[in-house]
């Protein structure tokens, strides 16, 4: 088993960047496809980013494109989202969660198998 421990959530102001970090222990992140998914108050849960497991392939969700960034440590065993040019729109609560399964599928939420537990990130106008 894996768990996931996120931190680095907070409030900024539209325009303003934030560092996610999402640690993990039990077994090493380069045996999953490590993603960050997000979900605003009464949403649907959000796919935000995803890394395959080799650390070289990327996906965005488009509306975060050229925004964020999805970073791994493998020496740290820790995932990163770095968020810059922050909007409102971005407000959410923010999970680490890691996949077992096929790249094809990293963009659907309901396909991760493990996650972390969330982390409020709130962007003012």
């Amino acid at each position: 088993q894996v768990q996931l421990v996120e931190s680095g959530g907070g409030l900024v102001q539209a325009g303003g960047s934030l560092r996610l970090s999402c640690a993990a222990s039990g077994r090493t992140l380069r045996r999953y496809i490590a993603g960050w998914i997000r979900q605003a108050p009464g949403k649907e849960r959000e796919f935000v980013a995803a890394l395959d497991r080799s650390g070289t392939s990327t996906n965005y969700a488009d509306s975060v494109k050229g925004r964020f960034t999805i970073s791994r440590d493998n020496a740290e065993n820790t995932m990163y989202l770095q968020m810059n040019s922050l909007r409102p729109e971005d407000t959410a609560v923010y999970y680490c969660a890691l996949n077992t399964g096929i790249w094809d599928r990293q963009a659907d939420p309901s396909t991760y198998d493990y996650w972390g537990q969330g982390t409020q990130v709130t962007v003012s106008s």
